[in-house]
């Protein structure tokens, strides 16, 4: 049986994903059990695939999950922790900023009793003050607009146990943002610090558009705050009309000249119109996560698998290819030796 199990997204890695298979495959070999490294390909447009087929067939502890596009971070996280047979689940980048060694440290603090280990960022090696900057900002506003006790500077490079692994995909939610879906999750959790290193090879594939909408993700679905908001500038900005016609009304009986009545009314005209745009502009945002919500589609497709078989496969999907083996005499996808496509689209829409 499996005892670890790591998670490792690949979005156009073909440079990347050697340099982590040489360097991750002998400190693995050293754990006190057996494991398995999931490369999920998110819809890579480059070698990706051909070097994780190449992998597979020279590995079979290496196995992988190809989308049939790119999904985004997040979805290809959950793919892999649906696909994950571990009593241990690793989730990393391959682009090795999160090192392999750290990865050990974070299987220590899992043995002493913890079920969720996070590896929190010191330093960031060769970022720009932006990066920076905008980082701090948004782990510390999803801190404090979401109330939950989310550990600070840590991403996606964190250990659950199997209890934890299994609670995650009982979500309900199509909006995913696995940092803070664990961090609501409560259990025994804790941090490991580490100094995250520059990549190892390529670009990274985290545009300003993607971080926008990723902290889009893990703002609006778990904070009330946006809504709040308007609430509470309207009833900032009656205190401040009642105050105004107070001021108005002094200054009538003293008869002080101030421009009349004319030089009030556009400002507060303006100010009025802004707050409303703002209010429904907020409304709106929640409005669409609803509707994304409503259409309830899978959050990710798989196109084929490499090196899964029955007696690691978590997703179900091996007793339904067996009973339409029976059926029709159509291949069991998850038996792919040579990583040929599936027969059928796998999806994912609840936890099973």
């Amino acid at each position: 049986m499996i005892k670890y199990s790591f998670v490792v997204p690949a979005y156009n890695e073909q440079e990347s994903v050697p340099l982590f298979y040489r360097q991750t495959v002998p400190l693995f070999e050293r754990l006190d059990g057996p494991f398995e490294i999931i490369f999920v390909n998110d819809g890579s447009t480059d070698g990706t695939q051909s070097v994780l087929d190449e992998l597979c067939a020279a590995d079979k502890r290496v196995k992988s999950v190809t989308l049939s596009r790119n999904f985004g971070q997040q979805s290809a996280l959950l793919c892999g922790l649906t696909h994950a047979s571990g009593r241990a689940v690793v989730t990393m980048d391959a682009d090795l900023q999160d090192p392999p060694e750290v990865a050990l440290q974070l299987i220590e603090k899992w043995k002493e009793g913890f079920e969720i280990v996070h590896a929190r960022h010191k330093k960031r090696a060769k970022e720009t003050l932006f990066k920076k900057l905008s980082a701090a900002l948004y782990y510390r506003t999803l801190k404090n607009s979401t109330k939950l006790d989310l550990p600070l500077d840590c991403g996606d490079f964190k250990l659950l146990d199997r209890k934890a692994v299994d609670a995650v995909l009982s979500l309900r939610e199509h909006a995913r943002l696995l940092r803070a879906q664990t961090a609501w999750l409560g259990f025994r959790q804790t941090v490991v610090d580490f100094d995250r290193p520059e990549r190892a090879a390529g670009r990274t594939k985290y545009t300003l558009k993607a971080m926008l909408r990723l902290a889009k993700g893990g703002i609006i679905p778990n904070s009330r705050a946006l809504l709040n908001a308007p609430l509470i500038a309207g009833m900032a900005l009656c205190v401040l009309s009642v105050l105004a016609f107070i001021v108005l009304g002094v200054l009538t009986a003293l008869a002080v000249e101030y421009g009349g009545l004319t030089a009030w009314i556009f400002p507060a005209l303006a100010l009025a119109t802004g707050i409303v745009s703002l209010q429904q502009g907020t409304q709106n945002l929640y409005i669409a996560e609803i509707y994304e919500e409503c259409k309830d589609r899978p959050l990710f497709v798989v196109q084929k698998t490499c090196n899964f078989d029955c007696s690691d496969d978590r997703t179900g999907e091996c007793e339904s290819s067996d009973a339409k083996n029976d059926t029709d005499g159509s291949p069991n996808f998850n038996d792919e030796k040579d990583c040929a496509p599936a027969d059928r689209a796998e999806t994912f829409f609840r936890a099973r």
